[in-house]
């Protein structure tokens, strides 16, 4: 199972333009052949003359790669009728980083041109190309004006854009242009891809894409960052106190202590609860027929110290602590606990002091300490996840009693190879998992995590897996439905239990990128995609498959230890909606899951979003709605 989020990925995305959500399938084009899956597309493998780090400062060899990389874009393009926007405007934005390397100026704005035409978030549509514009146009003027006509002609672009919509989008790509740096491009392609270029002497589009977006990155990018930063500071700063209004305090609910109430348990699937710290502790499920510590299975359910919930090691083997031993990865975890705010910072695309120290960190870090901050990042991030996850679940709900089952995720860049026997055994794990909530008595689960099937097929090429590209597609596949298949029985075999899933931070459409849990449709399944303060589409939140949307910006809760930190993503959704359904069984415990979910869909506001409409979930009409109806 993949981690809640994975850091890799974030610092290498190129933000040339933003990515857009998918639209429902159109009719297929006549002559083209329908593609309704991420994973129907053709696989291409490019080879690797030298190690990507060393290949990307290679001015020819990268022209090579773009132009062979370009000529099967273009083929997939006219033969196959991709019924997935994202995925189009993809392909769309490499040949947009592509007519750049070349220098192409007329393909580079036909490509901004198409690729804006595709954006549905609203400020995708309005920011997505403008730097591109910005450098085409200097590019016109003399050479030696370039970075003031650069500057001049982006802030003006910038400027006129509507601040209300704009907003987040500014000021993540000013948080970018921050922290982007020579050291932070070389590690990441020394540590992400020259192991597997070593090893197999080629590499696949999904990773060759990265030498291109690192080349327009050193090329473009950073000659001319301090006019490209100088843009979008000066339009950020002269809006500094607009600050997005916060319509979340006003419809949130909390349950008088006093009142009748119902315990609920509350299950956090995640990476673990630290119930040392004293709001927690105090609301912890507890296994009563399970003597705590003996080293024994005093219940006989085969689960030893099973006390406040189950564990799972990153292989699978069973263990009875409830926390991943983040010191045996970094020896003083709170080094990395400011950083890892930061980071969920900059994905939020907040200008916060964290995110400005790991911005100053990042911007100059030595290529060769990339892989080990990198790595303590990671791990402290996801040793955090779940206590954080467990705050927002039960905050406002003395009901609440909090049930731990931990995963352990891979915190490494690259970690071990997928296999067959290690999917069936991740599997059997799952299964034990869900029966294990179902013995308990468990009402509601959150799962903020997930995987993909690209995700798997680009792990077994970065562990160097043997065999053809094709061979590594399939392998993926019976690895990735294993997994499936096993989870999505177990949730659909335990009717009588809510599991509330994140969407996932990776702007994607779930159903055609084949992401699960997130694309699981069952009676008993809500998925929750993330809005910001005041309820407007975040740019990092998923879709294709979400129910309802709730706060994933800035959310504050607890991490290990104690210490309480505001952290934003679609992990930081999911448990606000976890939080309202149990209250609602705390409340009205005789409620049918059926019942619990369409009361959350009803009581949701609808929210324009460009074309779109979003339900945001209110608390306080939900309950009110469960009031009445309990009063008939």
């Amino acid at each position: 199972m993949n981690a809640p989020q994975r850091l890799l990925p974030a610092l290498l995305a190129a933000l040339v333009m933003a990515a857009a959500p998918a639209f429902a399938a159109d009719p297929a084009t006549p002559g083209k052949t329908v593609i309704t899956r991420l994973s129907d597309l053709p696989t291409y493998t490019y080879p690797m003359p030298a190690k990507p780090s060393v290949m990307v400062r290679d001015a020819v060899a990268v022209r090579a790669l773009a132009e062979a990389i370009e000529k099967d874009i273009r083929s997939d393009l006219a033969t196959f009728d991709i019924q997935d926007v994202t995925a189009v405007r993809r392909m769309h934005g490499t040949l947009l980083t592509i007519a750049m390397l070349k220098g192409d100026d007329a393909e580079a704005l036909k490509q901004v041109g198409i690729v804006r035409g595709m954006q549905e978030k609203p400020a995708a549509k309005l920011t997505s190309g403008r730097i591109t514009e910005a450098l085409v146009a200097a590019r016109q003027g003399p050479a030696e004006a370039f970075d003031a006509t650069l500057r001049t002609n982006l802030e003006a672009a910038l400027a006129a854009l509507p601040w209300d919509v704009v907003q987040d989008d500014l000021q993540g790509t000013k948080g970018y242009l921050e922290y982007v740096s020579e050291g932070l491009v070389i590690g990441s392609l020394e540590s992400s891809l020259d192991p597997a270029a070593a090893e197999l002497g080629a590499l696949s589009q999904a990773l060759a894409d990265n030498i291109l977006g690192a080349a327009y990155t050193l090329s473009v990018m950073l000659p001319h960052k301090d006019a490209l930063h100088a843009a979008y500071a000066a339009v950020v700063d002269s809006h500094k106190v607009a600050l997005k209004p916060d319509i979340w305090a006003a419809r949130d609910v909390a349950l008088d202590a006093s009142a009748k109430l119902s315990p609920v348990t509350v299950a956090i699937w995640d990476s673990g609860v630290d119930f040392g710290i004293e709001a927690l502790g105090r609301q912890t499920w507890a296994n009563t027929k399970e003597v705590p510590g003996n080293g024994q299975d005093d219940d006989g359910n085969g689960l030893v110290d099973d006390v406040h919930g189950i564990g799972w090691t990153l292989h699978g083997d069973y263990t009875p602590e409830l926390l991943f031993p983040v010191r045996k990865v970094v020896a003083d975890p709170m080094v990395y606990q400011q950083y890892s705010k930061g980071f969920s910072d900059l994905q939020a695309n907040v200008d916060s002091r964290e995110a400005s120290e790991l911005k100053q960190k990042l911007s100059s870090l030595p290529k060769e300490e990339f892989q080990p901050f990198v790595e303590g990042l990671t791990a402290y991030g996801q040793y955090a996840h779940g206590t954080h996850v467990a705050g927002i679940a039960v905050a406002g709900n003395p009901a609440a009693r909090l049930m731990a089952a931990r995963i352990t995720f891979d915190y490494r860049i690259i970690g071990d190879r997928p296999t067959i026997a290690q999917a069936y055994k991740d599997a059997a794990a799952a299964v034990r998992t869900v029966d294990y909530f179902v013995e308990q008595g468990v009402k509601v689960v959150n799962m903020s995590w997930g995987g993909s099937l690209a995700g798997i097929e680009a792990a077994l090429e970065q562990t160097g897996a043997p065999g053809t590209p094709e061979e590594r597609r399939a392998l993926a596949r019976r690895i990735y439905d294993i997994g499936y298949k096993s989870l999505f029985e177990a949730l659909r075999d335990a009717p009588g239990i809510l599991f509330v899933i994140s969407a996932g931070n990776s702007d994607a459409n779930v159903a055609f990128d084949e992401f699960m849990p997130s694309s699981f449709k069952l009676p008993n399944v809500m998925v929750s995609g993330a809005v910001d303060q005041a309820g407007d589409e975040t740019s990092f939140t998923s879709f294709g498959n979400s129910d309802v949307y709730a706060n994933g910006f800035e959310v504050d809760s607890y991490v290990p230890g104690g210490a309480r930190l505001k952290f934003s993503g679609t992990s930081m959704s999911a448990p606000n909606m976890t939080n309202l359904a149990a209250k609602l069984w705390a409340l009205y415990p005789g409620l049918t899951v059926a019942q619990v979910k369409q009361l959350i869909v009803d009581g949701a506001d609808d929210k324009q979003a460009g074309e779109r409409t979003l339900k945001l979930m209110n608390p306080k009409r939900t309950l009110e709605l469960a009031a009445q109806a309990a009063r008939k």
